[in-house]
């Protein structure tokens, strides 16, 4: 086994995995993963490992990933591993980083020190961090980075559409959008939001010249896909040359994908943070870089 590192993946990420070890000029070698019957996980990790080892998961639907992740750590400690290095390009449990009801627990804390406690590096993409701007304010390990994918997002439009207007459908999204924009000179602009619950949403689009341009709607995750929906139907109205979309993080649950087809949209893009039909943005340079 090369002295120089390793990434090891996992068998739902394994593509990703294999990419960013390719961009690093590394061994690549993979968690082996047994379930017993009762729900619990047995973890196989290669019999050597070298003084650097990174691992490579997302963290997506993270209750039992989280588990297995954090006994491959301690199994590859316990095998003498100097250094630790997680990639976890999609990051869990950073949105919740205050109580706003009377008894909430404070998930972004509690999960930071938890990974902290056994990483000495952590790289993430475009993480929910609200209150708390900083990645190592929230994970206190040696290193912790939050890096954005604006860049590779804005150079993976230059090659599909002409002089595309980007749009982003809530005020929360400006500041992809407008990061966006600006790695390509591209116009942009950002709709208003109303939310009355889960799926419903009313979008406000700002005053501008749609009709024939190519549209693209830039947010930095879709899950429900309700405020994509809400936006493009209301861009539809006004008759643009074509609708796309492009997200960072893709997690799209049952049936969003069908219902943005449904309202017009052409083009869904979505980086590898999560493993998607949709991805076309890869980030394994990008994450490469910076380990």
């Amino acid at each position: 086994m090369s002295n120089a590192g390793l990434v090891i993946g996992f068998p739902e990420y394994r593509i990703p995995a294999q990419r960013l070890a390719e961009a690093m000029d590394l061994p690549y070698a993979e968690v082996d993963i047994h379930k017993f019957p009762d729900g619990e996980t047995r973890i196989r990790l290669p019999v050597v490992l070298p003084s650097h080892t990174v691992f490579c998961r997302s963290l997506d639907h993270p209750n039992e990933k989280l588990v297995e992740l954090l006994l491959a750590a301690a199994g590859a400690r316990g095998q003498g591993v100097e250094k630790l290095t997680l990639v976890a390009p999609y990051l869990c449990y950073m949105r919740q980083d205050k109580a706003f009801h009377p008894g909430e627990v404070i998930s972004q804390g509690i999960i930071g020190k938890l990974l902290a406690d056994y990483f000495d590096a952590l790289i993430a993409v475009d993480s929910h961090l609200h209150r708390v701007h900083q990645l190592s304010k929230a994970v206190p390990a040696k290193q912790a980075i939050n890096l954005n994918a604006t860049e590779p997002m804005a150079n993976f439009l230059s090659r599909q559409i002409e002089s595309p207007v980007l749009l982003g459908p809530d005020e929360e999204s400006v500041q992809w959008v407008a990061a966006i924009a600006a790695h390509q000179g591209l116009d942009y602009c950002v709709a208003s939001k109303r939310r009355s619950g889960d799926a419903l949403v009313q979008v406000t689009l700002p005053p501008g010249q749609y009709e024939g341009r190519n549209i693209v709607l830039v947010d930095d995750i879709a899950s429900t896909g309700c405020t994509l929906e809400a936006a493009a139907g209301e861009l539809s109205r006004h008759n643009p040359a074509s609708l796309s979309v492009l997200v960072a993080h893709a997690l799209f649950t049952e049936g969003a994908v069908e219902r943005l087809r449904a309202v017009g949209i052409g083009n869904i893009w979505s980086c590898d943070t999560i493993v998607h039909d949709t991805n076309a943005v890869f980030l394994a340079e990008m994450l490469a870089c910076h380990i």
